[in-house]
């Protein structure tokens, strides 16, 4: 199953350290051109040939939807990282080419004369500097609430601040400022809208929080920056329609798996387990599913499952590829 979504080639132009473990990448299209649009909220898919092959990841784009000449992403170091973050903070420099997806929003805002309520946890402030940047131009009531573990962690902190001042709330928790979003969500009128981006904790608090005031599941959003999964059992994926064995490491998904084979083409817009875009049918075996794209009833039929996440509940799983 593919998409066929073209690459395209972008020349690194810039690298800063917006905090001891996030850089920020600067990126141009090659030939020089215009880079293609992209609303608030998009990501890119970063393709990296490290030393264990071929690793893709997302990247939510920091800069303005109105400057096309360049895009901006945001790599946070991870100590547990499979190879990709590892990559781009050790191995890319200035002047590199890089190989990305055209950007897909997952993400969007929605149209409200209500507030737009952005709450962001460490690196999950990404997603939200595009999107303050198309309410900033059109007028819209907005705050962005992003919490930190200290200030010298954060990343963007004075550049927010600087541009959007008064719609900026910082909650650093070294100073015990801890962001309520119980109490946040309390304060919410019926046309606002909340998002939220970070760590799992804080897409449950919040989601918590709102079912527990009745807040309608159409005026709650979220993003989660990284998988909230870890790995788990090595395992053995068959192709059905050639036969190939794969094996999956520990560490390892599915998808990375068949990436790193390089047989057969599977296209995956999140990475995350939220789009659904990598479904792909079970012929034998079953899944461990660790999506949040299947309804329960979809995970109990044990039909399909989404690669980029779930794995086999076994040693062994047959898939219609």
């Amino acid at each position: 199953m593919s998409l066929q979504s073209p690459n395209m080639n972008v020349r690194v132009v810039r690298i800063e350290q917006a905090s001891p473990l996030i850089k920020r990448f600067t990126l141009q299209a090659a030939d020089g051109g215009p880079l293609p649009a992209f609303s608030g909220g998009s990501h890119i898919i970063v393709q990296m040939p490290t030393a264990s092959g071929l690793i893709h990841n997302a990247y939510s784009l920091l800069g303005s939807p109105f400057q096309l000449q360049q895009y901006q992403i945001a790599v946070r170091r991870e100590e547990a990282s499979r190879g990709g973050s590892a990559f781009m903070h050790t191995h890319v420099a200035e002047g590199d080419i890089l190989q990305i997806s055209p950007p897909n929003n997952l993400f969007p805002l929605h149209a409200t004369p209500g507030r737009q309520i952005l709450i962001a946890g460490g690196i999950g402030i990404t997603p939200f500097m595009s999107q303050m940047e198309e309410l900033q131009a059109s007028g819209a009531v907005f705050e962005l609430h992003y919490a930190f573990r200290s200030r010298e962690q954060a990343a963007f902190v004075d550049e927010l601040a600087a541009r959007y001042g008064a719609h900026c709330h910082f909650h650093d928790a070294s100073l015990g400022e801890l962001c309520n979003v119980t109490a946040l969500l309390a304060q919410m009128g019926e046309q606002d809208h909340v998002y939220v981006c970070g760590p799992q904790s804080l897409i449950e608090a919040v989601q918590q929080a709102g079912a527990e005031q009745g807040i309608p599941p159409a005026r709650l959003h979220w993003e989660q920056f990284a998988a909230s999964t870890s790995g788990g059992a090595a395992f053995t994926v068959v192709l059905a329609r050639s036969g190939r064995e794969i094996p999956v490491a520990a560490e390892q998904t599915i998808l990375q798996a068949i990436e790193s084979d390089g047989s057969v083409a599977v296209d995956c817009l999140c990475r995350e387990g939220v789009c659904g875009t990598c479904e792909v049918g079970i012929v034998e075996g079953e899944a461990e599913h660790r999506d949040q794209y299947l309804s329960e009833e979809e995970k109990q039929a044990q039909n399909s499952m989404l690669i980029c996440v779930s794995r086999a509940r076994g040693s062994r799983i047959v898939l219609d590829l």
